[in-house]
C-alpha cells in the first residue's frame, strides 16, 4: 500500500509496525505530530510526558520490561533527557529503545540551533539518519532490531525538512507482534549502576562500539552510488537530496549510519574519486571524523555550518568551490510592499492583559530604548520562559527580560534576587512549561526563601506547539479523561502561602494582585487562567470605538492586539479578529468608555 506521509507521520507507522508497545514525548516543533500520530493506534500506550527526562525515563522503564520502546522530542529536548539517556547506554536495554530527535536547522522555533549528531558519538550509541518519509518509515524496524541486537538505545535523527515534507511511502510490512508479556528480568549488575557495577559495564560499552563499527560496514543503509570519477560527495539526512540534485552525475556514499562511521566503506569511496566532499547541515560532523581518519576531505570551506540547508543554498557552495559552473537557479524575487507584521500576541491572547499591567507598573515603556535596552535597572526584573507568551518581549508590552530555555525563568529569578538586584524580580511561566520544568524552580525558591513573584499563565494548553494536552488539562495524549492537576493546589503544596488565581481578562484583578504581590516580600504565586484564543470556537459581542467619544489617547494600542489598528489616524477594531465577549480587555482600558459592543456603539460609526 501506498501513502502520502510526512516524515514524522511515517515515523509513527513505521514504529507501529516494527511492534513498538510504548511511546511518550513532550511537544515541541519539529517532532510533535511523531507522538500525535502514534497515540491514535488503540493498542499502543501513548502519553505526553511532563517533560523529556520523564518521557525518557518512560521509554526506558519499558525497555527494561522487554517491550519495544519509542521516545520523541525537539533536539533541545535531548539536553533535558539526557542524563536518563546517557544512563540508558550503559545499562543497555531489554526490549528495543529506539530515540527520534528532530532538529531545527535555522532555528524556526527554538532559542538554539543543535546538531544532535554529537549525542552519538558522546554516549557511544549508534546514530540513524534517513533522507525521506521512505526511509523514516523503513529505519524504524531497522532502529528496533539495531538496539536489541546490540542491547544499545538507537538514536535516530530528522530535522525540520524531513519531518514535515510528505512523500509517498510503501508501507508494506506486516505488523510485528510479540508473544511475550512485559516482564523484568532482575539483573543488579545491568541495571542498578553503582560504582562497581558501572566499571564492569564500562568495558562492555567499548566492545559494543567496536562491534556497531564492524556492522555499519555491511549496513545497507550506508551505500555507494557509483558516477563521474572526478567528485564523491558524502552525505545523509536531507542534505543527501540537495547535493544529488545539485550534483546529478557526481559519486555519492549516501550514509543511514552516521556514528559510528563505516571506515573500510568510506575509505574505498574516497579512493575511487579524484575529490571528495562532505554536504552536511549544521556542524561539520562527517568531514571531521572522516579527516580523523586521515581521509583527504572538505565541505564546510564552501557549505554553510549555520542555517537550514536547500538546493539553492548548495548550489551557490558548489559554484564558489570550483564544482558548479553557474548556480542554474534564478533568485525569486520576493513581491515588493507588503505590509510588515510584527511578532505580536493573537487577537483575545489570555496573557496581553497581565504583560499590560506588568509593563504600566514597570514603567516598561520609559525605560528601555528602541532595542530594549536601559542603562539603569527599572522598577520590575522579569525573567521568562519558553511558550507564546515570550511574543510579549516586543512593543507595545515590552514585558520580557530573559528567555533561555525551558523552565529557566524560576530559578533565574531567584539567583538575580539573591545576587542582590535592587529591584523587585516577577518570573512568568506558562502552565505546561511550570509543569515541564518550572515545579524544580518554584520548590527550590520555596525551601530558599525566595522573595520573588512567580506568575503562572495557565491557557490549559501546550498553545506554541498546536495545543497538546499536558497534566494540567486532565485529558490524556489519546483524548481521554484523566486526573488533572490543579496547579494551586499544586503550588500550595510544596509550601506557597501567598497563591492568589485571577482571571486573565478582569484588569482590575489582575493590576490588584500584582500590587500586592510586589509589596509582599515573601515569595508569592499568581496564577492567571484564560482560555487561549485560538481554541475559541465561538465568538460574540465585537467590540466597536465610539468616535464621537474617542479622543486619540491610543492606550487601547499598548496592549499589542492584532484586531486594534490605527487607519487614517483612526482607531478601529477589526470584527473579523475581535475576541468579543471573551477578551474585553480594550473595553476595561479605554478611559473614554469609547469601546464598547459593536451593537451598542452602532455599525455606522
Amino acid at each position: 500500500m501506498k501513502k502520502l506521509l510526512s516524515g514524522n507521520e511515517a515515523f509513527a507507522l513505521g514504529a507501529y509496525h516494527a511492534g513498538v508497545m510504548v511511546a511518550a514525548a513532550y511537544p515541541g516543533t519539529p517532532s510533535t505530530e511523531i507522538l500525535e500520530s502514534i497515540a491514535r493506534f488503540d493498542d499502543i500506550y501513548a502519553e505526553w510526558s511532563t517533560n523529556e527526562k520523564v518521557a525518557m525515563e518512560v521509554g526506558l522503564g519499558a525497555a527494561y520490561a522487554g517491550v519495544r520502546a519509542l521516545v520523541s522530542m525537539k533536539q533541545v529536548g535531548l539536553n533535558v533527557a539526557s542524563d536518563p539517556f546517557m544512563a540508558a547506554s550503559i545499562t543497555g536495554i531489554n526490549g528495543g529503545l529506539v530515540v527520534i530527535v528532530a532538529d531545527d536547522p535555522g532555528a524556526f522555533s527554538t532559542q538554539n540551533e543543535q546538531d544532535t549528531r554529537h549525542y552519538a558519538k558522546l554516549s557511544k550509541v549508534p546514530m540513524l539518519e534517513p533522507s525521506d518519509s521512505q526511509e523514516a518509515y523503513d529505519l524504524m524496524a531497522v532502529a528496533f532490531e539495531i538496539s536489541e541486537k546490540f542491547d544499545t538505545p538507537v538514536l535516530v535523527r530528522s530535522s525540520t525538512r524531513i519531518s514535515h515534507s510528505k512523500s509517498v511511502v510503501v508501507t508494506n510490512r506486516s505488523l510485528v507482534t510479540s508473544a511475550k508479556q512485559a516482564s523484568f528480568k532482575h539483573d543488579v549488575e545491568k541495571y542498578v549502576m553503582l560504582p562497581v557495577h558501572v566499571r564492569l559495564r564500562r568495558p562492555l560499552i567499548e566492545e559494543r562500539l567496536v562491534r556497531l563499527t564492524a556492522y555499519a560496514e555491511t549496513f545497507p543503509r550506508n551505500h555507494i552510488f557509483w558516477g563521474e570519477l572526478k567528485l564523491g560527495v558524502v552525505s545523509s539526512g536531507v542534505a543527501y537530496q540537495y547535493a544529488r540534485e545539485v550534483f546529478p552525475n557526481a559519486c555519492f556514499l549516501k550514509l543511514g549510519m552516521t556514528y559510528p562511521l563505516p571506515q573500510n566503506l568510506l575509505r574505498q569511496f574516497a579512493e575511487g574519486v579524484e575529490r571528495l566532499i562532505v554536504v552536511e547541515e549544521l556542524d561539520p560532523f562527517l568531514e571531521e571524523n572522516i579527516l580523523a581518519m586521515g581521509i583527504k576531505v572538505a565541505g564546510k570551506e564552501f557549505i554553510p555550518r549555520i542555517g537550514e540547508l536547500n538546493t539553492g543554498i548548495v548550489e551557490e557552495a558548489g559554484h564558489r568551490a570550483g564544482l558548479v559552473a553557474e548556480p542554474s537557479r534564478r533568485k525569486i524575487a520576493l513581491p515588493q510592499g507588503l505590509p510588515g507584521r510584527p511578532p505580536v500576541l493573537c487577537a483575545g491572547c489570555p496573557h496581553a492583559g497581565i504583560f499590560f499591567v506588568l509593563n504600566t507598573v514597570g514603567q516598561r515603556s520609559k525605560l528601555l530604548d528602541a532595542r530594549g535596552k536601559a542603562e539603569e535597572e527599572g522598577k520590575l526584573i522579569i525573567t521568562g520562559d519558553i511558550g507564546c507568551y515570550t511574543l510579549a518581549t516586543y512593543p507595545p508590552l515590552r514585558a520580557m527580560d530573559t528567555t533561555a530555555c525551558m523552565g529557566a525563568g524560576i530559578g533565574q529569578a531567584l539567583g538575580m534576587e539573591k545576587a542582590g538586584v535592587g529591584s523587585k524580580v516577577v518570573a512568568v511561566i506558562g502552565d505546561s512549561t511550570f509543569l515541564h520544568s518550572g515545579i524544580t524552580g518554584l520548590v527550590d525558591a520555596v525551601y530558599n526563601k525566595a522573595g520573588v513573584t512567580i506568575i503562572i499563565l495557565d491557557n490549559g494548553t501546550t498553545a506554541m506547539t498546536g495545543h497538546q494536552d499536558h497534566p494540567g488539562t486532565g485529558i490524556s495524549a489519546k483524548g481521554k479523561k484523566t486526573e488533572a492537576v490543579e496547579l494551586e493546589r499544586l503550588v500550595r503544596g510544596v509550601g506557597v502561602d501567598d497563591v492568589k488565581v485571577v482571571n486573565a481578562f478582569d484588569m482590575k484583578a489582575l493590576r490588584s494582585a500584582v500590587r500586592s504581590s510586589l509589596d509582599n516580600t515573601e515569595l508569592s504565586v499568581i496564577i492567571v487562567r484564560g482560555a487561549c484564543s485560538v481554541r475559541l470556537r465561538k465568538r460574540s459581542g465585537h467590540r466597536a470605538v465610539d468616535m464621537d467619544k474617542c479622543d486619540g489617547c491610543e492606550v487601547c494600542l499598548r496592549i499589542g492586539c492584532p484586531a486594534i489598528q490605527k487607519l487614517d489616524e483612526q482607531v478601529c477594531i477589526d470584527a473579523t479578529l475581535c475576541a468579543g465577549d471573551a477578551c474585553t480587555i480594550c473595553e476595561q482600558l479605554c478611559p473614554k468608555k469609547a469601546i464598547g459592543p459593536l451593537t451598542a456603539v452602532g455599525e455606522s460609526k
